[in-house]
């Protein structure tokens, strides 16, 4: 499907909230082909609101109401804290426009969307994470029962310009896609971190340290996502019987890695449904 073909790109768009990840989203979309006149940001920072007009040409307002006006597709980037206020000050709007409400707040669940929206809207929970800065995101989605093909079509292209993005069936789900993605790569800093202290220890410079790790990494994640070879697979090639990758391996299983990583996952996936809750 081209851009020029995307009913998201052929009507009016509104993000309400115009921080980091809805400039990045904005910034995707006009690169595939986006008309900015279309996309509206609705921001209270001055700041951030001159900074996406310059870079972008959208329109840019303070008060959610006017950016929302005829707009059908709604983009929630505010915080999961101010999500209710958010919603319920656009719960009669949604109601008369009845548009497309996509959400990428942790631990919000489309259900709670709906209730204060007003209810019976159709709503997409997201979990994007921070590479989709870059363009280098992942994000899953979940579709409650009131969004049809369309809508589904909407919300990929809009989440897609940060990255692939995967579809959730169940709801219950995303709270694990956020222990997983929306948390993780954070998980691949600590361990760059313990990585560069660890360099630093055995008695190598700073820079030295930081470069050695940093390409590490990127080539390891390369060779992830471009050889097709499971994690398992690529682990068995580089750890020859008896060598040092090998001691260091085994170093790694004997902490209890594998399970460590598991309960961070968990801990992160119930923190989740904290979120949903404490939001109510």
């Amino acid at each position: 499907m081209t851009a020029s073909h995307s009913p998201l790109l052929t009507h009016p768009l509104a993000f309400i909230g115009g921080g980091n990840m809805a400039h990045s989203l904005i910034g995707g979309l006009i690169k595939r082909g986006a008309d900015p006149s279309r996309i509206r940001v609705a921001e209270p920072a001055e700041p951030l609101r001159a900074a996406l007009a310059a870079d972008f040409g959208v329109q840019v307002f303070a008060d959610a109401g006017e950016a929302t006006y005829g707009a059908d597709t709604w983009l929630f980037a505010v915080k999961p804290q101010v999500m209710r206020t958010v919603c319920e000050s656009l719960a009669l709007r949604a109601q008369t426009q009845r548009p497309l409400s996509v959400s990428i707040a942790a631990g919000i669940t489309a259900a709670q969307m709906q209730r204060w929206l007003g209810g019976n809207v159709p709503v997409v929970r997201s979990m994007p994470n921070t590479p989709a800065m870059l363009g280098a995101g992942v994000t899953g989605l979940h579709a409650s029962d009131e969004v049809d093909a369309v809508g589904r079509q909407r919300a990929e292209l809009l989440l897609s310009s940060a990255g692939p993005t995967v579809w959730i069936d169940s709801e219950a789900k995303m709270d694990a896609v956020t222990g997983v993605s929306g948390s993780g790569p954070a998980y691949v800093f600590l361990l760059a971190e313990a990585m560069e202290d660890a360099a630093r220890a055995e008695g190598l410079s700073d820079d030295a340290a930081r470069t050695l790790v940093l390409q590490t990494i990127l080539g390891a994640a390369r060779m992830l996502t471009e050889s097709g070879e499971t994690p398992a697979e690529l682990r068995r090639r580089v750890t020859s019987p008896n060598g040092t990758t090998q001691a260091a391996i085994e170093t790694f299983q004997a902490g209890g890695f594998e399970a460590l990583v598991a309960k961070a996952v968990h801990a992160a996936t119930v923190r989740g449904g904290e979120l949903s809750a404490a939001n109510d």
